[in-house]
């Protein structure tokens, strides 16, 4: 049996991945650091460079400032699921892969599909955009990363359901840290500006 070319298997692979979307996550320690502004800030300025851009899906907790971001971008339709008498909007994979951008932003990469959509988590939506050659834009906190949910849970007090693989992040072509100083993200907590979702709500965080 012939033994493979490593030159030919190295060309295969780099061909590859010239072919693959890039993917940049705006990383956040904590909710409401502003890692969903931060990215359509990024995005604004990629279309002023002439990029091709389109919002996929982007959660803005009805928060005006992000809102007023989105003013002038093209913002695909989300996908109606009903489930359990009750319609969920989610991210149309589908109709993102016909539009076919250079970029799409995708928000809330943890998030747990509605049953019924194509691919259980969000970030399986993000790969099949990525190996369809699309750029992607997306945002994640740590407490969503799988290797630190134990740590998270120990100091919380909270197990984090929705997780990412590390394996899919470290496939990641940029990561940009979004932070706020303490005192920032206290003042728009009180201020009612940060979505700590339903379990911390309930808990008092």
């Amino acid at each position: 049996m012939e033994r493979p070319d490593p030159d030919v298997i190295l060309a295969k692979v780099k061909a590859e991945e010239s072919q693959r979307g890039k993917l940049k996550i705006f990383f956040g320690a904590v909710a409401g650091v502003g890692k969903t502004y931060s990215m359509l800030e990024a995005a604004r300025l990629r279309k002023k460079e002439g990029v091709d851009v389109v919002v996929g899906y982007v959660e803005t907790h009805k928060r005006a400032e992000t809102e007023a971001l989105l003013e002038g971008l093209e913002i695909l339709p989300p996908k109606i699921i009903s489930y359990k008498n009750v319609q969920l909007c989610e991210f149309d994979i589908d109709a993102s892969l016909e539009r076919k951008p250079k970029l799409i932003l995708v928000d809330e990469l943890a998030h747990t599909n509605a049953p019924g959509s194509r691919h259980p988590k969000r970030c399986q939506d993000v790969q099949e955009l990525l190996d369809q050659g699309i750029d992607v834009y997306t945002t994640l906190n740590v407490q969503h990363c799988e290797s630190a949910n134990d740590v998270v849970a120990q100091v919380t007090g909270i197990v984090v359901r929705e997780t990412v693989p590390d394996t899919f992040i470290e496939q990641a072509d940029e990561i940009e840290l979004v932070d706020l100083p303490t005192e920032e993200l206290l003042k728009r907590l009180k201020e009612g500006k940060v979505y700590l979702g339903e379990q911390a709500q309930a808990r008092g965080i």
